[in-house]
C-alpha cells in the first residue's frame, strides 16, 4: 500500500443501480434527479450512476444516506421506480454496497471508518469488478470472503488473477483512486454501409458486414466505451427495411465479440433472395468501459487476437482508420 492510499482524503461516493430493464427515458429522468443533488453526476447506462456527494452534503446539509432515501422518494413518487443505493467512500465500496441492497430498493451507507470490517465478511464474488471466473479462482485456493483476499500480498493476488490481481487486492481493502467523471456517455454508436449496387447475402455482404464491426469496434474503443447489445438493419431493394437487436452476453467493445453477435443476427434474418441494398450496425445499451470487469482470460487465441487489435488501433490512430483490417474487407485489385 502506497503513502498515497492512505493518505488520500475519503470521498463521499453515491451509487445508483435502477431496475433492469428500464426504458431509456425513464433511466434520463432517474439521471435528472441525481443532478438535483450533486452536479457532479457519471451515467452508467443503461441502469446506472455514480455521484459525488462531497459538495452536496455541505449544500443540502444533509446526510448521505438521506440524500439516497431523498432520491427514492422522487423516483418512486414521479416515476414508480425504486433504486438500490450505495455510499461509501470509494467507487468500489459504493458499487459493492449497492449490489447488497436487496430489490427493489433500499440505501446502505458505508463510513470509512468501517470499510475494512464491513468488506471482510463478503463473499469474495461480491467485490465490485470480481467476475465468475476470478472468484471460481480465488475459491479454489481457499480464499472465499473479501478479507481472505485483503489479508494476501499484493504478488500473490496478481499471480492467481494476473494483471487484474492488484486492483483486486487494493479493492479488498477498500482502497480504489477513481473519481466520478461528470459525463454523459452517448446512449449509441453506428456504423452504415451503402452498396454500390444490389446484392445477394454472399461473400459481398458479409465483408461490409465483417467492415462495418470493425468500424463499430474501433469507434467504441476510441470513445472508452462497451456496447451491452447489438441492433442490425437491412435494407432491402424495393421492399421494407429488417431490424432486429440482440444483448451481447458481456459489455464489449472489441471486435471478436462484436463480429460474432453480429453474425448471429445476419443468420437470423434468414435471407433467401432478397437483395440488399444497404446495412446499418447500431451499438446500444452503452457502457464506459473503465467501469467493466475484465475477465481473466485462459483462450491464448483469444488473447493474441486481443493483442493484435490493440496494434491495429495503435496504426489506424497514426495512419487513418483504413491503413489496417482484416483481408475480407478490402476489394481486390482488379
Amino acid at each position: 500500500m502506497s503513502a498515497e492510499s492512505t493518505t488520500r482524503r475519503p470521498g463521499v461516493v453515491m451509487h445508483v443501480r435502477c431496475p433492469d430493464r428500464l426504458p431509456q427515458e425513464t433511466y434520463r429522468q432517474v439521471l435528472e434527479q441525481l443532478h438535483e443533488l450533486s452536479p457532479v453526476v457519471q451515467a452508467l447506462p443503461p441502469t446506472a450512476a455514480l455521484v459525488d456527494l462531497r459538495g452536496a452534503l455541505r449544500y443540502h446539509r444533509a446526510s448521505a444516506a438521506h440524500l439516497g432515501e431523498i432520491l427514492r422518494l422522487r423516483t418512486v413518487s414521479r416515476y414508480g421506480v425504486d433504486v438500490r443505493v450505495g455510499i461509501g467512500p470509494s467507487v468500489a465500496v459504493a458499487a459493492t454496497a449497492s449490489a447488497q441492497v436487496e430489490r427493489p430498493g433500499g440505501v446502505l451507507a458505508i463510513e470509512a471508518a468501517d470499510v475494512t470490517d464491513w468488506l471482510a465478511l463478503l463473499p469474495v464474488e461480491d467485490l465490485h469488478g470480481i467476475g465468475p471466473h476470478q472468484a471460481a479462482t480465488l475459491k479454489r485456493h481457499g480464499v472465499d470472503r473479501i478479507g481472505l483476499l485483503a489479508a494476501l500480498p499484493a504478488a500473490t493476488v496478481q499471480r492467481l488473477l494476473g494483471k487484474a490481481g492488484r486492483t483486486a487486492a487494493d479493492r479488498a481493502r477498500g482502497i480504489d483512486p477513481r473519481t466520478v467523471n461528470p459525463r454523459r456517455l452517448p446512449a449509441s454508436a453506428s456504423v452504415r454501409h451503402r452498396f454500390p449496387h444490389d446484392v445477394l447475402d454472399g461473400a459481398a455482404a458479409r465483408a461490409a458486414l465483417l467492415g462495418l464491426v470493425v468500424q463499430l469496434g474501433a469507434q467504441l474503443r476510441r470513445r472508452g466505451q462497451a456496447a451491452r447489445a447489438l441492433t442490425l438493419t437491412l435494407t432491402f431493394a424495393g421492399g421494407p427495411a429488417w431490424e432486429r437487436t440482440r444483448r451481447l452476453p458481456e459489455p464489449s467493445g472489441h471486435e471478436d465479440d462484436l463480429r460474432r453477435l453480429t453474425y448471429q443476427l445476419m443468420d437470423a434474418a434468414g435471407l433467401q433472395r432478397g437483395r440488399l441494398t444497404a446495412l446499418a450496425l447500431r451499438a446500444e445499451d452503452l457502457a464506459d468501459s473503465g467501469q467493466v470487469a475484465e475477465q481473466l482470460s485462459l483462450d491464448t487465441a483469444r488473447e493474441a487476437r486481443l493483442t493484435a487489435e490493440r496494434a491495429a488501433d495503435r496504426i489506424r490512430e497514426r495512419f487513418g482508420p483504413g491503413a489496417i483490417g482484416p483481408a475480407a474487407t478490402y476489394r481486390p485489385a482488379s
